[in-house]
């Protein structure tokens, strides 16, 4: 979905960088939602994701932004935000999973 890279094991330096989306839009969808947020349990996964930072100035802003684009996909199916004209590539073709 999304056109994401899911290869990455894990300790690479792309499963980190997909560890900073989720944690991320996981804060951005909770905050979206008026969900409980442990901003200090989010802000400990930082250290894992620091030798990517330090390499790429920019991977904040790229992570953000794909962590927006997460977030804007999952609330396309929530009924108080589906109405909205989100900003994502393929949400209204996509179906939701059941769980």
């Amino acid at each position: 979905r999304l056109a994401r890279d899911l290869s990455g094991t894990f300790g690479s330096a792309s499963y980190a960088f997909e560890e900073m989306i989720a944690e991320l839009g996981s804060c951005q969808i909770g905050m979206t939602l008026g969900l409980p947020c442990d901003i200090d349990n989010h802000a400990s996964y930082v250290g894992h994701w620091l030798q990517r930072l330090k390499a790429d100035k920019t991977a904040i802003f790229k992570a953000a932004a794909a962590a927006q684009r997460a977030v804007d996909y999952c609330l396309a199916f929530h009924p108080d935000f589906a109405a909205q004209d989100l900003d994502t590539e393929d949400a209204g073709s996509a179906e939701p999973i059941a769980a």
